[in-house]
């Protein structure tokens, strides 16, 4: 091969590494790449704690991605978290579907769950999401433990010297 082809072929090929290494990191950032994205609807649901849920956190229904978050509000009124969220519609759900901010695994980023109900009306553009599951923020969930086990420890050593006591008196 001549040296101008060679050098051709490994600028092609470095070219074509780059435009990859472009394309997946919009893939891994969220965004849609360079395909087109799909046509969707919005709804709204509120929480009253939504932990650590951010906007273009995934809308997922039974694992598969369906959407993403789009907005994230205080709504002024309720002092709770107003969430927008843009549904691909290629899935449609009911009126009656509930929402849930979950966890991906133990310490992972916060999603949307939609569980899909039985009402045969379902969701149009500008519906409220009404059934609804704040988060689990699990340094909360660590300071109820902790409160319980001080109290249970608490009730417990009171609770043995008075049988103790008892004991000692018959």
């Amino acid at each position: 091969m001549k040296r101008s082809t060679l050098e051709m072929l490994v600028g092609l090929f470095v070219a074509l590494g780059v435009v990859a290494i472009v394309f997946l990191s919009f893939r891994v950032a969220g965004g849609n790449g360079l395909g087109a994205s799909q046509p969707t609807y919005t709804v709204y649901a509120s929480f009253s704690d939504i932990g650590g849920l951010k906007i273009k956190a995934p809308v997922k229904a039974a694992g598969v991605l369906v959407g993403r978050v789009s907005n994230i509000q205080l709504d002024p009124k309720t002092y709770w978290a107003r969430v927008t969220l843009n549904i691909d519609k290629q899935y449609p759900f009911s009126t009656d579907t509930s929402a849930q901010i979950l966890t991906s695994g133990l310490l992972g980023d916060q999603y949307i769950g939609l569980s899909q109900g039985g009402d045969p009306d379902n969701l149009a553009n500008g519906d409220t999401i009404t059934i609804t599951s704040s988060a689990l923020v699990l340094e909360q969930l660590i300071g109820k433990f902790m409160t319980n086990f001080a109290e249970g420890n608490a009730k417990g050593d009171g609770a043995n010297s008075d049988a103790e006591a008892a004991s000692a008196a018959q």
